[in-house]
């Protein structure tokens, strides 16, 4: 009977042979039907009796497996999506959903993707100059070595998005909270951020002389080896922040250091505690917590 069983399911998904879904349903329900058929005959139903009843006690499964199979082709139709060095200037990808997609070494100068869905898309090695991300979900998304000048990031989603080493002169982040983001190894001297959060961000080895991040918030925030001659955190608030110094054979980092200005910030005693340490830092107008 389990023959006659398997039988019926196959004639059911013959239709859609090669939809992986589908063939995971197709198991599952193989199973499921096995044991309803166990237990009507345990119950003392004869074969053909407790086949029926088993057959009958899965309902319309056709209009189900179409369902699922569709659905299957639909996603495999965004995966295999691949706009891999073409030239995309000004297109309007605004609300589209694509996930895992691939933009590498793409001219996306001026282009327009607000609102849209982009987890987990790699950027890598583009010319996104000018593009907006307005409100984009950024999520996985990676921008390493990518011209990204005057783009704009006003509420985008950016949780473990990577610019590393990428073109920010005139990019511009505005009410967005970065999580777990790296912006290593950049030039952000020409940079702007506006009410941000940033949580787990980490900045080794950039260049953010001259940045001001007055009244932002900063969590877990990692600035180890930057450049921050004349850096400004006037007002702002700092929870576990690390700061190491850049190596050098004379004291010129501490005394690039001095520039710092953390003017009416507020901060944990931990944080306050690692900038104490490095002897050189205006403390005298923090507040501590």
């Amino acid at each position: 009977m389990n023959d006659k069983l398997n039988r019926y399911l196959n004639g059911v998904f013959a239709p859609y042979d090669g939809v992986k879904s589908a063939a995971e349903l197709k198991n599952d329900l193989l199973l499921d039907l096995q044991e309803r058929f166990r237990e009507l005959k345990a119950e003392g139903k004869d074969d053909e009796t407790a086949f029926e009843m088993t057959i009958d006690s899965i309902g319309d499964i056709e209009q189900t497996v179409l369902e699922v199979a569709n659905l299957s082709r639909s996603l495999e139709r965004k995966v295999q999506i691949n706009l891999h060095a073409i030239d995309l200037q000004e297109s309007d990808f605004a609300g589209v959903t694509l996930h895992k997609g691939e933009f590498k070494v793409s001219e996306l100068r001026g282009a327009d993707f607000a609102g849209a869905d982009l987890t987990g898309t790699s950027f890598a090695t583009c010319n996104a100059h000018e593009a907006n991300f307005d409100g984009a979900n950024l999520t996985d998304c990676s921008f390493s070595i990518t011209d990204l000048a005057n783009a704009s990031f006003n509420k985008s989603i950016l949780v473990r998005t990577s610019f590393n080493i990428s073109g920010l002169d005139g990019a511009k982040f505005s009410h967005v909270k970065l999580t777990d983001v790296t912006l290593t190894k950049t030039d952000l001297r020409k940079t702007i951020f506006e009410r941000c959060i940033f949580s787990g961000v980490d900045f080794k080895l950039s260049d953010l002389r001259g940045m001001n991040f007055e009244g932002q918030t900063f969590i877990g925030v990692k600035f180890d080896k930057s450049a921050m001659n004349d850096v400004s955190f006037r007002g702002a608030t700092l929870k576990n922040v690390s700061f190491r110094l850049p190596f050098s054979l004379t004291n010129k980092s501490h005394r690039d250091f001095k520039t710092v200005c953390f003017d009416g910030a507020t901060m944990d005693k931990l944080t306050y505690a690692a900038l104490k340490g490095l002897w050189v830092a205006d403390l005298s107008k923090v507040t501590v917590i």
